[in-house]
């Protein structure tokens, strides 16, 4: 059996992307160890553990000037890697009918299986209905749409922020309306939602079509009542990530081990409420 599944990986980036000031100032927020050598390596990082990756690819170029890791690439990634690779694609929102279109090429014909946004990178309110034919062709795919919430550790520490406005990723309103206009979406929030971790775990209490991924922290520095939930009345609802390459999955599953979750709950967090998410057969 898989040992995890981890649904937040970013392929890591190289050359010219890596040294974007964005990139830069993110290295340096999470005092992240250097960046693997491409492809290749993140392959047989997660070979070696058997853990299964959710591959995340991104297109926020149009406001921060980031190179995009394009749904192309992480469809062929998947296709290299198949055993080992899950992918989501990613759209810019405000590209209206091009997004939509781009959408469902990337799950019809590409593969992929989810969908990736970054709302203060990609400023936008997830709730703004400019963007729901978007969310109802996404719910008639059937695949999860991933919203990044809370604080964002891109541009962290540089002159204001890199511009970037953490008011985006707020879970109320925007992730709750969303949740509650469109029942039939399946909607992950990525990382622990600071400085709104209440917030999140009543939006994830209250809608049953949303869920949550641990990334971007360690599990030693989880808020308190979100360890009290996830072990109780949120079991079902939460899902390891890591966010590779700034948090090495090592790192994040020895510091889960120290954590307080409870031994029927551990296996459910680390590979079974995203499989049944990804609609995985184990």
């Amino acid at each position: 059996m898989v040992r995890a599944i981890d649904m937040h990986v970013h392929v890591p980036p190289q050359g010219e992307a890596a040294r974007h000031p964005l990139r830069v100032a993110t290295q340096a927020y999470f005092r992240a160890p250097p960046l693997p050598e491409g492809v290749e390596a993140m392959a047989q990082y997660y070979a070696e553990r058997d853990i299964v990756g959710v591959l995340l690819a991104e297109d926020w170029e149009a406001k921060t000037g980031l190179p995009p890791v394009s749904n192309d690439f992480i469809a062929d990634i998947v296709r290299r890697y198949p055993g080992q690779f899950i992918g989501f694609c990613c759209v810019d929102p405000w590209k209206g009918q091009k997004a939509i279109v781009e959408v469902r090429r990337s799950v019809e014909e590409l593969g992929l299986r989810g969908v990736k946004f970054h709302p203060s990178l990609q400023e936008f309110f997830p709730d703004d209905h400019r963007f729901y034919p978007l969310w109802e062709a996404i719910a008639r795919l059937g695949v999860p749409a991933l919203f990044h919430s809370g604080m964002t550790g891109f541009g962290a520490g540089s002159p204001g922020g890199g511009g970037i406005k953490t008011k985006f990723c707020a879970p109320i309103p925007h992730i709750d309306d969303l949740a509650a206009d469109f029942p039939e979406l399946t909607i992950i929030m990525a990382h622990p939602a600071f400085p709104w971790v209440d917030e999140q775990i009543a939006v994830l209490l209250h809608k049953p079509n949303v869920f949550m991924d641990l990334s971007g922290y360690s599990p030693k520095y989880f808020p308190p009542q979100l360890v009290q939930y996830a072990n109780t009345l949120l079991q079902d609802k939460v899902m390891f990530g890591s966010d590779y390459p700034m948090i090495m999955p090592d790192r994040w599953l020895s510091d889960f081990e120290g954590a307080p979750f409870r031994d029927e709950v551990r296996p459910k967090i680390l590979r079974e409420n995203a499989a049944r998410v990804l609609k995985l057969d184990l």
